[in-house]
């Protein structure tokens, strides 16, 4: 299936991403580019190849992965500092006394300089209860503050510190705090059968197709409990959260996050300020003009690039681990498309 609506900005884009489609590196996207009141939308491919062949559509569910991490749990922590309820240089200890640890901050985690050492002996097999238990004991190496190392356990913690203030479980908390008042009315948690309006993941060992149920393992067991993964979401709904990113917080006649909390989050917010970091997303620069470009991906196959002082987005949603995951040659070849954007951009702007 090929759907497009708006005009054709990024041509050298588009069919890069058809080329990498045709040749096997995922089996079907649906994306969007914004610039300013400009939109264009792409749906192309397959949703689901195994066992049956499915068709693409545009209002399909993904499983996002860890674009949870800036779509839900950033944002409810951006709002509780907004309320000053929280400060970033804050010990995770202090506000979550069950965490061992009284040195690892609210920046560590959300920067992803906590070099919390993550290993879990047989964490896959943990219920619950017994991994919640073992994140609660994991320790900082010797590059705490110092290095940038990726990691879900800085947003599996700060979920358990969700729910501690909330007193409920996360994905009641996105929902209330960030699903209603951004009108993402198709997005949801855990979600419930039938399946049929979601693109489907990784062949399990057993042979079963992941469908419906979360592709990250820890978000798995985790459920209703994880702040680090299982949002399932569409292209339509991530371009709501998009949109008032562009607007500086604001949707429509609602003031969503501070323009100035929006603006913070274009600087580095490391301990260095050289991680090129920030509060949940990682921080590009244009080619263009050097200035920053917010972005974060998710393991699935998609990503978010956001130009909030050009009011520009690239929305990019992929099923590339179905139904096999080959994770290293997709990442060359998800970064051929970002580079492709960003000198098309630049060619754009420069006209």
């Amino acid at each position: 299936m090929i759907e497009r609506k708006g005009e054709g900005m990024y041509p050298e884009t588009v069919q890069l991403i058809q080329a990498k489609m045709q040749a096997g590196v995922f089996p079907g996207v649906v994306f969007q580019l914004i610039e300013g009141t400009q939109e264009q939308t792409y749906t192309f491919g397959q949703a689901q190849i195994d066992p049956v062949t499915v068709p693409m559509q545009t209002e399909y569910l993904f499983d996002v992965a860890s674009l949870t991490k800036v779509v839900c749990t950033t944002s409810v922590l951006l709002k509780l500092f907004e309320a000053e309820k929280l400060d970033w240089d804050q010990s995770l200890h202090e506000l979550l006394p069950e965490f061992e640890n009284k040195t690892i901050t609210l920046r560590h985690l959300l920067t992803h300089t906590s070099d919390i050492q993550t290993y879990i002996p047989n964490r896959d097999q943990l219920d619950a209860q017994a991994l919640r238990a073992a994140y609660l004991k994991l320790q900082p190496g010797d590059g705490l503050g110092k290095v940038v190392k990726y990691t879900d356990a800085g947003t599996i913690l700060l979920a358990f510190l969700l729910e501690k203030i909330y007193q409920k479980p996360v994905v009641e908390i996105f929902q209330a705090e960030v699903l209603t008042p951004l009108k993402m009315r198709a997005s949801r948690f855990l979600p419930q059968p039938p399946y049929d309006q979601i693109v489907p993941t990784e062949r399990q060992g057993d042979g079963s197709i992941l469908k419906g149920i979360t592709h990250d393992p820890k978000a798995r067991i985790l459920a209703s409990h994880a702040g680090n993964a299982g949002l399932f979401t569409n292209l339509n709904d991530l371009s709501k959260f998009a949109k008032m990113y562009l607007n500086l917080g604001s949707v429509s006649d609602m003031i969503y996050l501070h323009d100035k909390t929006i603006k913070e989050l274009l600087h580095d917010q490391t301990p260095t300020k050289k991680g090129k970091r920030s509060f949940g997303w990682d921080l590009k620069f244009s080619p263009l003009d050097q200035s920053p470009l917010l972005f974060h991906t998710g393991y699935t196959g998609t990503f978010l690039l956001l130009d909030v002082e050009k009011k520009s987005a690239f929305i990019f949603l992929s099923n590339r681990v179905h139904p096999k995951d080959h994770r290293a040659s997709y990442v060359e070849q998800r970064d051929e498309i970002l580079a492709c954007y960003l000198n098309e951009r630049t060619k754009i702007y420069q006209k």
